[in-house]
């Protein structure tokens, strides 16, 4: 008789994330999370209006150290009880990166362990399975941030993730901070919209929904487009204001809100059918949007698509998920990096891990 594995036969593995503004080291075992702390750097950005590369940086070298001893006191163990460290290599800004990828190699040579540089969006997928186990495969990932709007194929998280679209302006949670500094409120604009859009009548401004048209869908059947969108929002703003009318922040940030979570919602339905794939994972900061978990849920269930979407705080930033996915390249057999892997600021999503 085969001894059936147990907890402990499953790779506990350390994940380094540092792609923005968010310093975060997770440890998982398999599909178990064991710590995720994290160190953010928002507040400091926020009189910016958006994120500044060289206070991310900085703030990470200050951050990830005493994350990382935190992480492992959370835990319960030590750097050399993992198997292996993993860190996010791109996509993402370019000093973050370079902060989180050295120290992965100082920590993974000074303990012996293999290194894997994993895809920052990939490990955005892969985080969903500490919430609800293994992947389906293959599945359609709707991935959606500050920097990101995609819609993969993923048909093996280790190795095959096809694009399918992406962002050709603006991404979606770039568009939420836009439209909350309009409106006054503030950053990141993604929360403070979504409270505001509760009271809002989703239906009193008909916003337009990028590449939405019979003309688009030809060439941008699954692409994203939230830049004439902002601006649509900013002229219906600025017409008021000129008026020397009051501007029903609820129902621009309700009708705004209904306007992506729309489109982004209606494409990922659309990819699940014409792929033939039952399971729609959504990721990303702005999967923490209420409307869009609620819209994506009523849309599947009338095609028999289950959407997996992580709980709020695993959608956005963080070290657990890319010790999650690194937990399932070693658990794959995946090869591991060499300790002279690069950052890639412009990581192709073909590419799972370098």
């Amino acid at each position: 008789m085969t001894d059936q594995p147990t907890a402990r036969d499953e790779p506990l593995v350390l994940g380094i994330e540092t792609s923005c503004d968010e310093t975060g080291i997770g440890i998982v075992r398999g599909h178990t999370l064991l710590a995720d702390a994290i160190a953010s750097s928002v507040d400091e950005h926020a009189r910016f209006g958006g994120v500044v590369p060289e206070v991310a940086s900085r703030a990470h070298l200050e951050a990830v150290v005493p994350t990382m001893h935190r992480a492992l006191a959370d835990a319960g163990v030590a750097l050399s009880d993992v198997d292996a460290i993993a860190v996010t290599a791109g996509p993402g800004l370019a000093g973050a990166l370079l902060v989180g990828v050295a120290a992965a190699k100082g920590y993974a040579l000074a303990a012996e362990k293999p290194i894997y540089g994993v895809n920052h969006l990939a490990a955005h997928v892969a985080v969903d399975t500490l919430e609800h186990g293994a992947l389906p495969e293959p599945a359609i990932a709707l991935l959606v941030s500050g920097g990101h709007s995609s819609l993969l194929l993923v048909e093996d998280l280790a190795r095959k993730v096809t694009p399918l679209g992406s962002t050709i302006d603006d991404a979606a949670g770039e568009a939420f901070d836009k439209v909350a500094r309009l409106l006054g409120l503030p950053f990141p604009g993604g929360p403070p919209i979504d409270r505001a859009a509760r009271a809002g009548d989703p239906s009193a401004i008909p916003f337009p929904r990028g590449l939405s048209a019979a003309r688009d869908l030809a060439a941008h059947r699954y692409d994203f487009s939230f830049s004439g969108l902002k601006t649509a929002v900013a002229r219906w703003v600025e017409a008021r204001e000129r008026a020397g009318e009051p501007v029903p922040v609820e129902n621009v940030a309700a009708s705004f809100q209904e306007a992506v979570c729309d489109v982004l919602t209606a494409k990922a339905v659309d990819a699940c059918r014409a792929h033939g794939v039952g399971t729609l994972v959504i990721g990303g900061g702005v999967a923490a949007n209420s409307r869009i978990r609620t819209l994506a849920e009523e849309r599947c269930a009338k095609h028999g698509i289950t959407v997996r979407v992580p709980r709020p705080k695993l959608c956005t930033d963080n070290g657990a998920m890319v010790a999650a996915l690194g937990s399932h390249l070693v658990a794959a057999g995946v090869t591991p990096s060499k300790l002279d892997l690069p950052a890639d600021s412009a990581m192709p999503l073909t590419t799972v891990n370098v």
